[in-house]
């Protein structure tokens, strides 16, 4: 397949820039729309797409942005590979498992495209950004039509453009994001319940062991203007709660250096947003501890409408191992940010992450990361055995500990976790509390499932005499509970049983 290599070089001031790519795009969206009506009158039937996102909330958020464009630009999104004419997978390069995945999914999209060689198959997000990857699918999967990277998805209707027309293929990877600013680009929104806002991109951080500053780049913010103006829309359009985004969220601002008009930090962007009429939850996904300051945490003791809740990645508790990941934290500095917090929020919940078996691991180091897990006893945790990330400077670290041993780590961490997770569920027993509803479980068309305010998950039933009060269409055909209806209402649940993992209830009263 022939190739057009695409990249973005611009060298003009911010908002020049801006406004001449968005003026390109838009051109080109209206030529997209034109090839696609006709493609449209020709076969009869909507050109349908289907996408596949791994990794964050930020590549979700993403995802919505592309599906905004496909949308716009005449496609149909449908819910499997087999029925789309386009293929799209956004991919993601932070751990191992996500380049197992991808290359898993495109030996299904290769059987499906011998099976029909018109299909049309899009590779996009960090992974992307690594020439080692590029390289595999051109030699491996070469039916793929267009790549880009994450900082080239506002240029999506040129590329498809470009790809459809031409009949080549299409490699558009840059190294800088020319679009921050995003009010512009049409967006799907995946959910009804909780609307994600990216605030800012990449990181400036370079933890040994993370690849996204190599694949996001340095941190850029999105204006004040920009992301109230987002934010005030998604309360018209009716939504409740929303999550703040960025790969190191409350470094947001950072890079103004005072010179903007408006919140100059995290912390007054956070409060400025806790004073929209209408909000009532408020999440942010992911703070870093290095930029946790006193003034934060008095802002989210202040205003109740700000998540009771903060997900605060530990990655170790050693400090000889925290100093070896380039982290810019130390035990007394993250127990001191534990306590800080609770004191100004006494019922928040705590989340975090933790590697396991990061290089150089000793036994005693192990052993101080339990310590630290004891002390804080977070409500859960991501846990994870470390995989090195070709490219970042742990990769090249000597790695000597037997599997065998970090597995048995593992097990112990993972253990430790899941009875302080199931400890923190007993408290809340026999309590009531209010439940954002996410829609139906994946387990069982009977059960609903939400989360409370301090981002507990619950699964819910209703009772026989809440069941009769509700309307038809709150149910399915086959008389199961319909996600669509229930989705992004609030309820009133009584707390029954706690499992390490989710809590169990039953509705008391339906809100709205």
């Amino acid at each position: 397949m022939d190739e057009i290599i695409n990249n973005q070089h611009k060298n003009l001031d911010a908002k020049s820039q801006n406004d001449a790519l968005h003026e390109s795009q838009k051109s080109y969206l209206t030529k997209l729309q034109a090839y696609i009506k006709q493609l449209t009158q020709e076969k009869g039937q909507q050109p349908a797409y289907y996408i596949q996102t791994f990794g964050c909330q930020q590549n979700e958020n993403d995802s919505e942005i592309i599906a905004g464009i496909m949308d716009a630009s005449g496609f149909v999104l449908v819910d499997n590979y087999e029925t789309a004419d386009i293929s799209i997978i956004n991919t993601c390069s932070i751990r191992e498992n996500a380049d197992t995945r991808l290359f898993g999914h495109l030996g299904i999209l290769k059987t499906l495209q011998q099976q029909n060689p018109q299909r049309f198959t899009i590779i996009c997000g960090c992974m992307m950004t690594q020439g080692q990857h590029i390289a595999k699918i051109k030699k491996s999967f070469s039916f793929v039509n267009l790549i880009f990277g994450p900082h080239d998805i506002f240029r999506l209707p040129q590329l498809l453009f470009d790809s459809l027309t031409n009949r080549k293929r299409v490699i558009a990877v840059s190294d800088k994001n020319l679009m921050v600013e995003q009010e512009h680009l049409p967006i799907t929104r995946s959910r009804k319940f909780r609307a994600l806002v990216s605030i800012m991109y990449g990181c400036n951080n370079f933890c040994t062991f993370c690849i996204v500053p190599y694949t996001r780049g340095r941190e850029l913010s999105r204006s004040f203007k920009s992301i109230y103006q987002e934010i005030a829309d998604l309360v018209k359009d009716g939504y409740t709660e929303i999550m703040l985004l960025g790969q190191n969220v409350n470094a947001w601002g950072k890079d103004f250096r005072g010179i903007i008009e408006g919140p100059k930090n995290f912390a007054e962007l956070l409060e400025a947003t806790a004073q929209i009429d209408g909000l009532k939850r408020i999440r942010y996904m992911s703070p870093n501890p290095r930029d946790i300051d006193q003034q934060l945490i008095d802002i989210i003791g202040k205003y109740q409408n700000i998540e009771p809740h903060m997900h605060l990645p530990l990655q170790s508790g050693s400090d000889r191992i925290l100093k070896l990941m380039r982290r810019r934290h130390n035990r007394a500095r993250y127990l001191e940010i534990v306590e800080q917090l609770r004191k100004a929020r006494p019922e928040i919940s705590l989340t975090t992450d933790i590697i396991v078996g990061f290089p150089g691991e000793t036994e005693q180091d192990f052993a101080d990361t339990l310590d630290l897990m004891r002390q804080v006893k977070f409500d859960s945790a991501f846990t994870f055995i470390y995989s090195p990330r070709e490219g970042t400077p742990a990769a090249e670290y000597k790695y000597d500990i037997d599997p065998q041993v970090i597995t048995e780590r593992f097990e112990r961490l993972t253990e430790l976790q899941n009875a302080h997770s199931l400890e923190a569920n007993l408290k809340v027993i026999g309590k009531t509390t209010e439940v954002l509803l996410e829609g139906v479980s994946h387990g069982d068309p009977n059960i609903l499932t939400g989360r409370t305010a301090d981002f507990k998950l619950i699964n819910l039933s209703i009772s026989e005499e809440i069941k009769e009060s509700l309307p038809k269409d709150a149910f399915t055909m086959q008389n199961t509970f319909n996600g669509d209806f229930f989705e992004g209402k609030y309820c009133l649940v009584e707390l029954i049983n706690a499992k390490s993992f989710s809590i169990e209830g039953i509705m008391k009263q339906l809100i709205c």
